[in-house]
């Protein structure tokens, strides 16, 4: 049986929400973070990074959210529609957003969650110059970059709904955390109208639901 090793609050939840789509069954190790947000240090007797998602397979572990979803879909995907089919436009588009969601936007966002915690770990008399710092960063640097980033889900949503074409695949499944995160820690937003109908229906969909009574508390799902 799978085994997916769970931190609580996080992107591991779209592993699960993969594996209810597939149909397969697993079993869930949860994790809670400690007062300094990261994963305890046991998840190091998983991996040596200590992070998740992690899942076992067959005497695997197989590491990182993106690298987790292609196995998965290469092993027992078939036959359940969540990759287009090879050769085609929509193919191309399924690789580029699974490897987009950790390699271009998640960056963006873990320096927007960098820089709006920062002030608050550091002495009470050196927060207002923390305070200042950082949201001159986020307003030059990070918040500008976002905003493109948003304005390009939404014009790529335009299109059919999907992010790798007129049906939903495993792309969306990757997709789901930072366009839930991104939408959490904006706050100012142009046209979002397809980003809201792409959360709409992704949450709808009974495997998503399943995920969220399995791995517990995903305060993204409310963005």
């Amino acid at each position: 049986m799978i085994i997916v090793h769970y931190l609580n609050n996080s992107r591991a939840h779209r592993i699960l929400w993969l594996l209810e789509e597939l149909g397969l069954a697993y079993e869930v190790k949860t994790y809670q973070r400690g007062p300094d947000m990261r994963a305890p240090a046991s998840l190091k007797a998983v991996h040596p990074l200590g992070k998740s998602p992690v899942i076992e397979d067959g005497g695997r572990i197989i590491a990182e959210s993106g690298a987790i979803i292609e196995y998965l879909v290469e092993t027992y995907g078939e036959g359940r529609g969540l990759k287009p089919a090879a050769g085609t436009d929509e193919a191309l588009r399924y690789r580029y957003w699974l490897h987009y969601a950790e390699g271009s936007a998640m960056p963006l966002l873990l320096l927007k969650l960098l820089f709006l915690r920062l002030p608050g770990q550091l002495p009470f008399f050196l927060r207002p110059v923390a305070s200042m710092i950082a949201n001159g960063v986020q307003g030059k640097l990070v918040d500008p970059q976002l905003a493109d980033h948003l304005a390009f889900w939404n014009s790529e949503l335009s299109r059919d709904g999907w992010f790798a074409g007129s049906a939903f695949s495993a792309a969306d499944i990757a997709m789901s955390f930072p366009v839930e995160a991104g939408m959490t820690r904006m706050k100012s937003m142009g046209d979002v109208s397809a980003v809201r109908r792409y959360l709409d229906a992704i949450r709808a969909r009974p495997a998503y639901q399943q995920a969220l009574e399995k791995g517990g508390q995903y305060d993204y799902a409310t963005s």
